[in-house]
């Protein structure tokens, strides 16, 4: 028998069917030598099977290349001929058999037969220890893929016993299984096992287990520690995903400082790019004493159509600058989203920019439409601006009328008192005055 050939039909149905099909791939084949029509391997329990006979090997090749051809369903009839005489072929040559069956109907889709196929594979004894180890972690896989959890968790503990230890990847295997069984502690400790391997061996830890961590923190509700590893995630594979999602965990555990260094970062390096997400960090600026920052970055994304011009929007931005007394910028904002509003809120917050300006008649002007336009949130407010307008062009009587109006409404009723008293005053001292000049005129 060509034992060249044999073992390399042998690498090529478990190995290079795995890289087709993204099943795990077993490396480490080990070395046969036959001896008195038997094999045995260097294997470590010095486990010994049949030899794969030429014919049977003949058999194999050919359902292989009609397998390669897309032939499928003929090199199915070539496998399902010799499962017929079954008996007549020896452990290992019944294994592969079944093995490549299995590879057959999982590129198909057919999983169930190829799982029942796989099962066939471990059933025949003694088969090469690779050969077992392989069909297992196959099997945890497609076990978790049709959602058999319990299943995936004895067929990777089957392997690992075999195996004499975990490794990363069954680990990780093992705390999804978990994790669909909504076992998150146990997935946890598999999870941790699998990071504490990787870092064993000098790798840093997968990027899906992370993934993995930090949901499993999310269920077990331990926000720190969702924090961190979002961070690890960030320092190991900084997608722009991650930066939004770290400042988001930031933002949650109370870290605003954190939150808004993360964001801004993100956003000069063109991560922050969603509505959402940039009105998120203008809300962030704007909470922390940066409202001309805030301001800055609203305006941009509306001019670019990144955000949408609606009333709520504007009306932010417009906060934004009010805040950062740059009141020549607020106006044309809220001028544009007090035609857009259905109420005279915006109106109103323009007659208490311009109060601030102290531009009285353009205070009254905006007022009036305010209480026009009616549906206001602060009626007392706009009654004051208006007030305040009033007095200073040194209409008392309207300042009076104002301050009254707003005396109804409890927030600002004290402020409104004690305008009522000042307006009271200032009126009497200028009426004494003009009686004065009159009499001068009169001497």
């Amino acid at each position: 028998m060509n034992f060249g050939l044999t073992n390399k039909l042998f690498v090529r149905i478990i190995v290079l069917s795995m890289f087709a099909y993204g099943l795990p791939v077993v490396t480490n084949m080990v070395g046969i030598t036959e001896y008195a029509g038997m094999t045995y391997s260097a294997e470590k329990k010095k486990r010994r099977t049949p030899a794969l006979r030429q014919r049977v090997y003949a058999q194999l090749s050919q359902a292989q290349k009609l397998a390669d051809e897309k032939k499928t369903q003929e090199g199915i009839e070539i496998l399902q001929k010799m499962e017929n005489r079954i008996d007549e072929l020896n452990s290992y040559e019944s294994a592969m058999v079944y093995n490549f069956k299995a590879f057959i109907h999982y590129g198909e889709s057919h999983m169930n037969q190829a799982i029942n196929s796989f099962k066939k594979v471990i059933e025949q004894k003694p088969i090469p220890e690779a050969l077992e180890k392989s069909t297992l972690y196959a099997l945890a896989q497609l076990s978790m893929q049709q959602e058999k959890f319990d299943d995936s968790i004895m067929y990777i503990n089957r392997w690992s016993t075999l195996n004499e230890g975990s490794d990363a990847n069954s680990e990780s295997l093992l705390a999804n299984a978990f994790y669909a069984k909504k076992d998150y502690k146990k997935s946890l400790k598999h999870i941790d096992k699998a990071i504490s391997l990787a870092k064993g061996s000098g790798k840093n830890p997968n990027e899906n287990i992370l993934i993995l961590k930090r949901a499993t923190h999310y269920e077990l509700k331990q926000p720190k520690k969702v924090t961190e590893v979002s961070e690890d995630l960030v320092r190991l594979y900084p997608k722009p995903k991650y930066w939004i999602e770290l400042g988001n965990m930031y933002g949650e555990i109370g870290a605003e400082e954190k939150q808004l260094a993360v964001m801004e970062a993100a956003y000069q390096q063109g991560f922050v790019t969603e509505a959402k997400e940039l009105k998120s960090l203008a809300q962030l600026y704007y909470l922390n004493g940066a409202p001309y920052k805030a301001g800055q970055l609203m305006g941009k994304a509306l001019k670019e159509e990144k955000l949408e011009s609606n009333v709520k929007n504007l009306d932010f931005l417009a906060q934004a600058w009010m805040v950062a007394k740059e009141f020549d910028k607020a106006i044309p904002v809220l001028k544009e989203a007090a035609k857009l509003s259905s109420d005279g809120n915006a109106y109103a917050r323009l007659a208490e920019v311009f109060v601030n300006m102290e531009r009285w008649h353009e205070t009254i002007q905006y007022g009036e439409k305010a209480f026009a336009k009616g549906e206001l949130k602060h009626p007392g407010n706009v009654s004051i601006a208006l007030g305040m307008a009033h007095f200073n062009l040194k209409n008392f009587d309207e300042s009076n009328h104002h301050f009254a109006n707003a005396k109804g409404h409890n927030k600002v009723k004290k402020m409104a008192e004690q305008w009522m008293k000042y307006v009271s005053k200032e009126k009497n001292k200028w009426a004494q005055l003009e009686a004065s000049l009159k009499s001068s005129e009169v001497l």
